[in-house]
Order: structure tokens, then C-alpha cells, then sequence
């Protein structure tokens, strides 16, 4: 009997840099099954995300854009959907979406949307908020499948525009990767920072949406009180200078490590004891799940998504956004108690391990492919 041929889908996503729809994208197309699925990614910018790829030898594609609606390479997409004959496009973030969707329809192609959180956030112009909500409706409506990654997801892209057809995939961890009984180099070292310090760790895109600004603030408070501790931040953005700045200002630069994305995540979770992530808004935070399966003491902010995972005072702590007093708190309060630490530690190891596997994630959107195509 002839073998059913594999099923060919393009992963797209906006830029190649490591954040949470990224990491997502690698650890999806490391998890397909290998006998019934090939995976390509099409990114519209490069960065370590396309060198990734490139080293676990998945095809990865840049076609150059910065921008949403950018008709420019509309064609130039097309042309290259066609020439990879693929059968499924699966579109993760609205940028991305915008450019894609075009060509995926005009050559009937079915489109999976998975929104990682929606571009009509908090703190957006009431005119501004409301087109990109008419952008999400319009490409909501036009995709085959929508895959919110948390229930608030949902919930809000109902709130905001009325029933549409999604389904909830929570996002998934790779525990062969963010194993934290695996040993790793002594990233702590690595960096001076001294033995007897805790280490605070928040490893995120700085922007406005994961407040590094307001991580500084509340650090210089501990500092106050908990002289032996460093804040390790490590990430990329437009408000990296401000931070810098902001602990420059308040004259502790020497207590914060700042660096760029790093492809070692592992390593650098298990030199941190405690994970903060102070975001304003979240879809549901891939980087939150891995410092719980790495088993670290998590502080987040009470958001969207990050409430399903984090549950307050069982596997995590969760403090208000923008609350630079209650972030301070919750940091001197896991300094001060180990005992909590290590309960929680515990707990957020557990959680991910029965809830948050990304091999349970990558079946169910695996079952997604293989009924559309063969539908």
C-alpha cells in the first residue's frame, strides 16, 4: 500500500527574534511528527529564531518587512507558498497575519491563526485600539481555524467583537529542554555575580508591555532591604536604554547584569531563584512556563493568561500591574522566606509537567492540520 504523503505547512511568524511566539514556533516544529508532517517557517525579519532553525535543519525563510498590510510583498509571498507547495498556512501574531492571508486565499489555502495575544491592548489610543480591533475581526473571520493560547484570550476577542470560531490550545514547554534535573554551565559565575547573592531573574523583551522600567524600580527598593542580590535582565527593545538609564539614575547599575537574548534560556533560569515578569498585558507567557518547569519561584503580574497558569501563594506569586510597591514586596518576601521558595518551586515544576507539556500542546494542533486537510 502507497504511504499517504506528508503534510506540507508553512509557519509563519513576524520577526526572528527569540520571544514567546517564537520560542512557541521552535518548539512546535521540533515536536511535529516527523512521519506525517514537514514543517517550513516563513519569518519577516531575521534573527536567532531563523539561525535555530536552521542549526535543528527546518527550512527557514526571511522575506523582509516591518510593517502590517504591507501589500509590497504580498506577491512576493504568494510566489513563495506556491514554490514550497505547501498545504496548510498557520499564521502565528496579527503582523504576520496581515501579510499572509492574502496569498493564502487566493490559493484556497486553509489558515490557522493562532493568536498569542491581541494586538488591541491596553494603553493604545481609543482610535488606534479600535482599527486594530476591525483588523482582528476581519482576519478572525477570514482564517478557518483560531487558536487562542489562553481561556482570557478567548474571552477577549468575544468581548470585543462578538463570537468567533477558536478553540483554546494552551501554550505548551519542551521538558526534554527545560529540564531542570540536567546539568548546565554556572551561568551565575559566568556573569561575577557573587555566591552568597540571590539571583532575580527577568528575561524578556523590554517594552513597554513587560515594564522593565518598572522591574528597576522595584529592585532598587529590595536592594534596601536585601543588600546580597543582583537582577540578571536579559533581553532586547525599545526601552532596554530607559532601563539602563533608570538604574544608572538610581545609582545601582552595579547590582543589575543586562544582556542580550540568549539561546540558553535553560541554563540561565537555573541560575535564577526567582523569575519575575511584570508584563502589563499577556496572551499566556511561554517565559513564565518555562521558569516554572525549570522549577524557579515565579513572581508575575495578575493578567490575561498568566492567572490560568500562576496560581497566587501555590505555584507562584501574582502582584498588580504597574505596581512597582507590590512587585518590591513580593521580591523581599521570596527573599526572605525559603521555605516558600522551595514550596513553590515545587508546585510550578509540577504544574508544568501535568498541564503544560508541549507534547500535548503539538498533538492537538496536529489534529487541527490533519482535519483540515483532510476535509
Amino acid at each position: 500500500m502507497e504511504q499517504e504523503r506528508k503534510i506540507r505547512i508553512l509557519e509563519t511568524i513576524r520577526q526572528g527574534k527569540i520571544g514567546g511566539g517564537e520560542s512557541h514556533v521552535l518548539d512546535l516544529v521540533a515536536s511535529l511528527d516527523k512521519s506525517k508532517f514537514e514543517a517550513v517557517v516563513l519569518s519577516f525579519t531575521d534573527g536567532p529564531m531563523i539561525s535555530a532553525l536552521k542549526e535543528m535543519d527546518v527550512p527557514a525563510y526571511v522575506i523582509a518587512s516591518e510593517k502590517a498590510f504591507d501589500i509590497g510583498v504580498w506577491l512576493q509571498v504568494k510566489k513563495f507558498i506556491k514554490e514550497q507547495q505547501i498545504d496548510i498556512v498557520h499564521v502565528h501574531g496579527t503582523r504576520a497575519n496581515t501579510n499572509i492571508l492574502w496569498a493564502a486565499r487566493s490559493l484556497k489555502l486553509p489558515v490557522v491563526y493562532t493568536i498569542h495575544g491581541w494586538s488591541f491592548h491596553e494603553g493604545l489610543h481609543p482610535l488606534m485600539k479600535r482599527a486594530r480591533i476591525a483588523a482582528e475581526k476581519f482576519i478572525t473571520r477570514k482564517a478557518q481555524v483560531n487558536i487562542c493560547v489562553s481561556d482570557a484570550n478567548m474571552t477577549t476577542g468575544i468581548a470585543a467583537f462578538g463570537r468567533f470560531h477558536a478553540m483554546v490550545i494552551k501554550n505548551g514547554v519542551n521538558l526534554q529542554k527545560f529540564n531542570p534535573a540536567a546539568s548546565y554551565p554556572d551561568v551565575k559565575t559566568a556573569y561575577g555575580i557573587p555566591a552568597n547573592h540571590l539571583v532575580v531573574g527577568y528575561i524578556a523583551r523590554m517594552t513597554l508591555q513587560k515594564d522593565p522600567v518598572g522591574m528597576v524600580r522595584a529592585f532598587a527598593a529590595v536592594l534596601q532591604q536585601i543588600p546580597r542580590i543582583t537582577l540578571l535582565m536579559i533581553g532586547e527593545g525599545e526601552l532596554k536604554q530607559a532601563a539602563m538609564a533608570e538604574a544608572k539614575a538610581l545609582g545601582i547599575e552595579d547590582n543589575i547584569k543586562f544582556d542580550n537574548f540568549r539561546q540558553d534560556v535553560p541554563a540561565v533560569l537555573q541560575s535564577v531563584d526567582i523569575y519575575c515578569l511584570p508584563s502589563l498585558w499577556e496572551g499566556f507567557p511561554i517565559g513564565v512556563l518555562e521558569a516554572m518547569a525549570m522549577g524557579k519561584a515565579v513572581i508575575a503580574t495578575d493578567v490575561d493568561g498568566t492567572r490560568e497558569a500562576v496560581q497566587h501563594d501555590e505555584n507562584g506569586l501574582l502582584v498588580a500591574a504597574s505596581n512597582v510597591e507590590a512587585l518590591t514586596a513580593a521580591i523581599i518576601r521570596l527573599a526572605r522566606d525559603a521555605t516558600l521558595r522551595s514550596r513553590l518551586q515545587h508546585h510550578a515544576a509540577g504544574t508544568i509537567q501535568s498541564k503544560y507539556n508541549v507534547a500535548q500542546m503539538t498533538r492537538q494542533i496536529e489534529s487541527v492540520y490533519h482535519q483540515l486537510f483532510h476535509q
